[in-house]
């Protein structure tokens, strides 16, 4: 089983109960980087156990062709010794040394095929965990703006909102109703409070040049009379 197809059975149950139940948006893209993550770290596990089994199994493959190389040694010892029977055995136990050899490397070749595998698969699962992670800072941005808006939007219908406007409108009736009540001291009068004051201080001013004229005029008399 692939590591894309491992990861979608570990998460799919999850996500789907999620999205039947309209759950966050933003808690099932925390949930499949979540998963992602995990699933790095898994596959990272199983690379490194099984490199490490690879050099222990290079070992073995060493210590089983020289195994089959001194056993070829002692046959041809045996034939110079005129002991065909021990050549034929050490003969046999050469064979028996390579074939474990030729099993070994076997082995060693799926691991090889493995940890490639894992290579590739963890290149793409990590490309896969950035562009989530980059999809998941936008969609973080973009649930606070529609939560912003849908604040405002919910305030801007709220009736509370109303209820301020109408209070205010009907303190502006109450000050429209004062303002008639000085306009209406100056209903029948004639003359309006304004009009009035400013003919008072137009008389003050001239009170105030009759007196100076006045003045002006004991002048010359005062000195007619000093002749």
């Amino acid at each position: 089983m692939g590591i894309f197809s491992r990861m979608g059975d570990i998460i799919n149950s999850n996500l789907n109960s999620m999205i039947d139940k309209a759950e966050n948006p933003e808690k099932i893209a925390r949930l499949i980087i979540q998963e992602m993550e995990d699933t790095l770290v898994e596959v990272r596990t199983d690379a490194a156990r099984n490199i490490a089994e690879r050099k222990e199994l290079s070992r073995k493959a060493e210590a089983y062709k020289g195994r089959a190389g001194e056993w070829a040694a002692k046959a041809e010892l045996a034939l110079t010794k005129d002991r065909e029977d021990l050549a034929r055995g050490a003969l046999a136990a050469k064979q028996q040394a390579e074939q474990m050899s030729d099993v070994v490397l076997k082995e060693i070749d799926i691991l090889d095929e493995a940890v490639g595998k894992a290579d590739g698969d963890l290149a793409k699962l990590q490309s896969k965990l950035d562009e989530a992670k980059a999809k998941h800072k936008a969609l973080m941005m973009r649930t606070t703006v529609a939560t912003g808006q849908i604040r405002m939007r919910t305030q801007l219908t709220d009736t509370k909102v109303d209820d301020a406007l109408a209070r205010y409108e009907r303190m502006e009736r109450k000050v429209d109703e004062l303002e008639a009540h000085v306009e209406a001291f100056d209903l029948g009068s004639g003359e309006s409070l304004e009009s009035q004051f400013a003919a008072l201080e137009a008389d003050e001013a001239i009170e105030d040049e009759l007196a100076a004229l006045k003045a002006s005029l004991k002048k010359p008399a005062k000195k007619a009379a000093n002749k």
